[in-house]
């Protein structure tokens, strides 16, 4: 069930990490956004290798997480949408929770990479969400070695 504000404005929790600034996905927020009063919280989940992780060293994994959100806030700013971005918990699923926690948001888009290149979809990161999370769940396959292989020679556009 939708959570609606009653100001009437739509919030909108979008989980990414590597396919944060995917073409896909910034089109399938931007044709959300567009049907009435909206606000994006767009969260990518700090990642780090394991043996970084056992030693504390997540300094590079936070950073890229921080980039890749600033480059998806950046094309959705400019797309008209209202919108902000925050790094999160390196597991997704309490992302997501942390999240909620602050954000009452009315709905889910949880994007990924495509089935065997998409560690989320093998740990199930979908449905977990959909059992867990009492709100409407839209998952976006972002397929960045498509979108990259698709410009134009002499673009060059790192969308991860």
């Amino acid at each position: 069930m939708q959570r609606q504000d009653p100001t009437g404005v739509r919030r909108i929790l979008v989980v990414a990490n590597e396919t944060v600034a995917g073409r896909h996905l910034l089109q399938e927020i931007e044709r959300r956004a567009a049907q009435g009063e909206h606000e994006v919280l767009v969260i990518a989940p700090a990642l780090a290798p394991r043996l970084k992780f056992l030693v504390s060293d997540v300094d590079g994994g936070i950073r890229k997480a921080e980039e890749r959100v600033r480059e998806s806030v950046d094309a959705l700013t400019r797309a008209g949408v209202t919108c902000r971005g925050e790094v999160g918990d390196s597991d997704p699923l309490l992302a997501i929770e942390d999240a909620l926690s602050q954000f009452p948001a009315d709905e889910i888009i949880i994007s990924t990479h495509p089935r065997g290149r998409s560690n989320w979809l093998e740990k199930r990161v979908v449905p977990r969400a959909e059992e867990r999370f009492d709100l409407p769940l839209t998952h976006v396959v972002v397929d960045l070695e498509a979108e990259r292989a698709e410009q134009p020679a002499g673009i060059s556009g790192d969308a991860a």
